[in-house]
């Protein structure tokens, strides 16, 4: 007979304490499923935060959207202490957890780089989900991952802009109104020059099809508009959790670039994906 208990997983006792009620789990861990799977896709996009962070540092400016131009770089921003701070506290605390591991399964310690300890904790993680410090470990990676996120993404609010309006006749230009935290469904596309022209995110993927068809007359087909989007930008048009998006560029290899220091992925390969995903749902 399988034994169960009650999960210790920081999205359970954070939902028992909002009323909810904790899951169950088995096999002597103490995680669910959904607790485990939030624990490994916590660590999987601290690599990608620390990344993000340090692009703060450096002064560039928070990305969005780009289409593919011949511009110069962003505006630089001042030194980021809170990015900073969140680096080495990640440093810190994925450190500590590898030593645990280390220690107690005699493993040799991983170097202190976030890339190798978030990899080596991956390859820890059911075993970390039996620990007694589980709760822990959760609670710590989730409260490093919204850290991170706020470091990386401070802006409370800022417009992704998403190319020309595909009305015709329009002269207007299409952006996103965004503001700081979890993607919100049903947040507006506005044209520029006439509000009327208006569409929801979740609207995006028809919409970006409607912008690559809408050409002058007498353009030719090749001449069609490149589409580079950041991993926050993916996350907003198709309310999904920035750490999926990492975990998706990587498995479906997305055409990828980086300008100043920040990575971009090819709109019509995310678009791609996305719809491919949908049809088997």
């Amino acid at each position: 007979m399988t034994a169960t208990s009650l999960c210790q997983g920081e999205g359970c006792r954070s939902g028992h304490a909002g009323g909810r009620p904790r899951r169950r789990t088995a096999d002597g861990s103490l995680l669910c499923r959904s607790c485990r799977e939030h624990l490994t896709a916590g660590l999987a996009e601290l690599t990608h935060l620390y990344e993000e962070c340090g692009r703060m540092l450096g002064g560039a400016a928070p990305g969005s959207l780009r289409e593919r131009t011949t511009g110069g770089y962003l505006p630089g921003l001042p030194f980021n202490g809170a990015a900073a701070d969140v680096r080495a506290s990640m440093v810190s605390v994925l450190g500590s957890w590898s030593g645990l591991v280390a220690q107690q399964r005699g493993f040799t310690a991983p170097p202190r780089t976030v890339a190798a300890l978030t990899a080596f904790l991956l390859r820890n993680a059911d075993w970390l989900a039996a620990h007694s410090a589980a709760a822990e470990v959760t609670k710590e990676i989730a409260r490093l991952v919204r850290a991170g996120r706020r470091a990386a993404f401070p802006d409370p609010a800022r417009s992704i802009r998403l190319g020309d309006c595909p009305e015709s006749g329009c002269s207007g230009a299409l952006a996103l109104a965004v503001r700081a935290g979890a993607p919100a469904p049903g947040e507006a596309i506005v044209c520029d020059a006439d509000p009327a022209h208006r569409w929801t995110s979740d609207q995006w993927s028809e919409l970006s099809r409607s912008m690559d068809s809408a050409r002058e007359p007498g353009a030719a087909p090749a001449a069609a508009t490149e589409r580079w989007l950041t991993a926050a930008d993916i996350a907003r048009l198709w309310h999904t959790p920035t750490g999926t998006v990492y975990r998706l560029a990587s498995e479906e290899r997305w055409r990828r670039r980086n300008r100043a220091g920040r990575t971009y992925y090819n709109e019509g390969d995310v678009r791609a994906c996305f719809t491919r995903r949908a049809a088997r749902t």
